[in-house]
């Protein structure tokens, strides 16, 4: 028997640094996310976790995905101020948009979204489709040949489901029985 999977829950967040205004959800609805929570203390993090998105942002401009970075305190808060994570940001070239995530209402170490995520730590990659479904959460350092496939996995759902609704073009437009050409290619 198959479960469908739940829609993520809603991020809680205090600042959002490399974007104009507040990223939701349901902003992101038609995208895949990937959310990459991370801490800039944390080494896995700067030296695995962000180059990895980074190249994700890079690689998969242009397609229907999104990545979006979450600084989710859970030790030494004193040291990770939003000032401290805006040169962070700066001097390890992350462009994507970071949301701060907000601290516990009552005190506890562990921030909101990490918190209702049942984040175990960071770095952690989290895969939302483009319907807004939690489809993976992987705490630690995430395969990238892995990655890639269930990016593309989440991004074929996604066309297919565009295709489904007659709101984007098919991937196959152009291909007859003879093959697909090539778009602008001669010969």
């Amino acid at each position: 028997m198959t479960t469908t999977p739940s829609l993520a829950p809603s991020w809680r967040t205090t600042a959002w640094l490399n974007t104009p205004a507040p990223l939701t959800l349901e902003q992101l609805r038609g995208r895949v996310v990937l959310l990459h929570a991370f801490q800039m203390l944390c080494p896995g993090c700067v030296a695995r976790g962000i180059p990895q998105a980074q190249r994700v942002a890079e690689l998969f401009a242009g397609a229907p995905l999104v990545v979006v970075g979450l600084h989710t305190v859970f030790e030494h808060h004193d040291g990770m101020k939003v000032e401290s994570l805006r040169a962070f940001l700066h001097e390890y070239r992350v462009r994507f948009p970071v949301g701060v995530d907000a601290p516990d209402p009552h005190g506890e170490a562990i921030p909101q979204t990490m918190r209702t995520y049942g984040m175990r730590g960071t770095p952690t990659t989290v895969l939302i489709d483009a319907q807004g479904r939690l489809r993976r959460q992987v705490f630690g350092i995430h395969d990238d040949l892995l990655l890639g496939a269930e990016l593309q996995t989440l991004l074929l759902e996604a066309a297919a489901t565009a295709d489904d609704r007659g709101s984007a073009p098919s991937a196959t437009a152009g291909c007859d029985a003879s093959g697909c050409p090539v778009p602008g290619a001669t010969g």
